[in-house]
């Protein structure tokens, strides 16, 4: 047993009686603490007020869907949100993405592969400041790794922790392109299948989050066939 999964508290949000007890019993045989809830719209409340490490989240719930769960919380909420729906189409994954989950796992669950990202995004916030310097100042923009604030002009900015992790490593790397490769294996710890849409909404959303013109981006921008960079005079 792991002291990251001793640490970790998981919020189950599933209203499948069956699948919930299976789900959570098993990340408790890993160590994780869990505990369920099957209504949206409590969810919600329990989310802002109880703070879990991670949230697990299925879309099709009584109260209040998945999609909207997420988009409330999301910006008050810097924890993983993965979300666990039997929906299998592309454009729900995309959607999901957009409402800010860091994570999307479809039904059947396979536990040992929702364990293994969970444990992934998890890592990621007791591990990953550790070994980088900061805090970033790029213009009037700064990233701070060791409190994971963001400020512009002297304003703080709200983003999640999916967002933080890639302008982070843009500010990290600020002037010099990184490829959505390097983006990729460095926030999901895997290799980049070259189809994945993850890092291009996250980019999309911080665009959004710092001010930057989306037609014409002049602080994160796109490099043509390569990835993105964070302009040191935007």
């Amino acid at each position: 047993m792991s002291q990251q999964s001793e640490r970790s508290k998981i919020l189950l949000v599933e209203d499948e009686p069956v699948l919930g007890a299976m789900v959570m019993d098993y990340l408790q045989e890993q160590g994780f603490e869990v505990a369920l809830e099957s209504r949206g719209d409590i969810a919600i409340e329990r989310i802002m007020n109880e703070a879990p490490d991670a949230v697990i989240l299925d879309i099709n719930l009584p109260g209040c869907d998945g999609f909207e769960v997420c988009r409330q919380v999301r910006d008050r909420y810097s924890g993983t949100i993965v979300m666990l729906t039997a929906r299998a189409s592309e454009v729900d994954e995309v959607f999901g993405l957009e409402c800010g989950a860091d994570d999307y796992l479809s039904k059947p669950v396979r536990p040992k592969v929702l364990l293994a990202r969970l444990r992934i995004h998890l890592r990621k916030h007791q591990t990953a400041d550790s070994s980088v310097t900061g805090p970033f100042r790029v213009g009037d923009l700064l990233v701070d790794p060791a409190s994971r604030r963001v400020e512009l002009s002297g304003q703080e900015v709200e983003v999640s922790s999916a967002e933080f992790d890639v302008l982070q490593l843009l500010a990290a790397s600020a002037g010099k392109t990184l490829s959505r490769a390097e983006i990729f294996q460095a926030i999901h710890g895997m290799k980049f299948d070259g189809l994945d849409r993850s890092i291009d909404l996250r980019i999309s959303r911080l665009r959004k989050k710092l001010g930057d013109d989306p037609l014409h981006p002049k602080r994160i921008k796109s490099i043509r066939g390569t990835g993105y960079l964070l302009a040191l005079d935007p």
